[in-house]
């Protein structure tokens, strides 16, 4: 059924499933997945698309439902995406390492009634949900078991036909990104059809694209790599699927399938190049490496170019605002921009304001500020958090950032991160970056901590390189002569691992937690 009204549809851009249609239709005899060994054509990935939205439509998931999906990444991810754009449903992806508290009140929150898992890597988790949640009258494996109902089973009762995409209301919700959670309640990022297609069309614009695309996807389809989707589609490439990141399999699939691009985590990167025996040659395939999420150290960024060449290129978004506000392209990696997540898109209106929300002065750290099409329509059932991310008409993405004389920005700390110690403001970014400069340092993150004298203290956890033995008063030494003494580290913590979010970030929620639980509140 047609949503939007006869002169509305004269005017209306193309959405994300119109791109996917058309991309499907027009590189319909192309490889456009590899699947263990096996390649599906655009056509055949079209055809089971299709099979997947009859199947739904026969269980009643109709246009503006909702459908959730928990799995680890596998082909059947893309399929299921392509069928919720096609069937025009909400599409809620849940973290696959989430806890089972946060997904349930997500599946509740949002109204779900059919849920997506992967028995190979949430079999009982999904159990526990269909026992727990309400809203669910359908729990579906996308795979055959003996458990649930599975997809392949379900849609091959259907011959396949030809796609078409609806038409819904623009501003309609297409994703419902759920945020946090780690204290008190998720937040459901609204995204609309606009919204999404917007994202889309920035990045056919402003993302360095090989022209031989053949895209890696090893982050989570749930979150940033499901990004990659539409676009390699469109272009004409072809897409394969790791269902988490190791290493050597990663190493072995980009040698294996030649793959032409791929999208790391920062934490990612570090694991390659603290992998022995790993030389550039074996990634040599590699035309662009995208890469963000949270912030890179420049000093190992700086090293994976020597290693690896020129071909990294950086993104900076939130699920506010997906994946693309600004871009650091391959050919703007240069020595002296390195901390820098590059300049605004053309697309979207960038500033940086005080308290106040004025813009701030060239090089004075500012909020960082966005409107345009890009930015969501606000969060789920939460009106008093919705107004203020978006009040004065933009949204306020809560990080700090200054910007040269060139408009390239370069995120100092997040609002909530900054330490005030003795009544100086340290942004964490900075000291990490620092410390980052050692050559022993592997990875490191920074926190403040309650202390009686200083009202919160500089403290960081050191992950040193492998059989390296570090002297934490050189560390200290080394801050406080880039930094100078208020933001040098009062403790410094030697550990094997820091923790991480399910995306792949440094859980600082997680970090500050340990220590501060013994107070009221989180600051002092």
């Amino acid at each position: 059924m047609e949503s939007t009204s006869a002169p509305e549809r004269l005017h209306r851009p193309p959405l994300q499933a119109d791109l996917l249609v058309r991309a499907l239709t027009r590189h319909r005899s192309r490889p456009a997945l590899w699947d263990d060994g096996d390649t599906w054509t655009a056509g055949r990935l079209a055809d089971e698309i299709s099979r997947y939205v009859q199947a739904w439509r026969a269980w009643g998931i109709n246009e503006g439902g909702a459908v959730a999906i928990l799995s680890a990444n596998r082909p059947e991810v893309l399929i299921a995406m392509g069928a919720a754009l096609i069937a025009g449903v909400r599409w809620v992806p849940l973290h696959p390492l989430g806890s089972l508290q946060d997904q349930l009140f997500i599946l509740e929150d949002a109204g779900v009634e059919t849920l997506l898992f992967d028995p190979a890597s949430h079999r009982d988790r999904a159990a526990e949900l269909s026992a727990r949640a309400a809203s669910l009258r359908r729990v579906v494996a996308l795979a055959p078991t003996s458990e649930a109902t599975d997809m392949a089973t379900a849609a091959s009762r259907f011959g396949a036909r030809r796609l078409i995409a609806p038409s819904p209301d623009p501003s309609g919700i297409a994703w419902i990104l759920y945020t946090g959670g780690t204290t008190g309640r998720p937040k459901g990022v609204l995204e609309t059809h606009r919204g999404v297609a917007a994202m889309t069309h920035i990045q056919m614009a402003e993302w360095d694209w090989p022209a031989d695309l053949r895209t890696l996807c090893v982050t989570p389809l749930s979150h940033a790599a499901s990004a990659l989707f539409l676009p390699t589609l469109v272009r004409g490439g072809s897409l394969a699927v790791l269902p988490s990141f190791d290493p050597d399999r990663f190493v072995d699939t980009v040698e294996r399938l030649r793959i032409t691009a791929t999208l790391l985590v920062p934490t990612m990167i570090y694991r390659l190049l603290d992998h022995p025996g790993l030389d550039g040659p074996r990634l040599g395939s590699l035309r662009t490496l995208f890469y963000g999420a949270s912030a890179i150290s420049p000093t190992r960024l700086a090293e994976a170019i020597e290693r690896f060449g020129p071909i990294f290129f950086q993104f900076y978004g939130q699920a506010e605002a997906p994946t693309t506000v600004t871009v650091l392209g391959k050919n703007e990696h240069s020595a002296d921009r390195l901390a820098s997540c590059g300049r605004p898109v053309s697309w979207l209106d960038v500033a940086l304001l005080d308290d106040d929300g004025n813009e701030v002065q060239p090089g004075e750290p500012g909020e960082l500020c966005v409107r345009g099409p890009l930015v969501m329509a606000g969060y789920h059932g939460q009106p008093e958090q919705t107004a203020a991310a978006l009040r004065g008409g933009r949204l306020h993405t809560g990080d700090i950032a200054t910007a040269d004389d060139q408009g390239y920005l370069t995120i100092v700390d997040r609002t909530k991160d900054m330490i005030v110690t003795g009544g100086f403001n340290v942004f964490p970014r900075e000291v990490e970056d620092v410390l980052a400069t050692h050559p022993g340092v592997s990875q490191v993150a920074v926190v403040g901590v309650p202390d009686p004298n200083w009202g919160e203290a500089v403290r960081a956890l050191v992950v040193p390189r492998p059989d390296v033995t570090l002297d934490s008063a050189e560390l200290i030494r080394l801050v406080k002569e880039h930094k100078g003494p208020a933001a040098a580290p009062k403790h410094i913590e030697f550990v094997r691992a820091i923790p991480l979010t399910p995306l792949g970030k440094p859980d600082k929620k997680a970090l500050r937690a340990t220590y501060w639980a013994a107070h009221d509140r989180s600051v002092s």
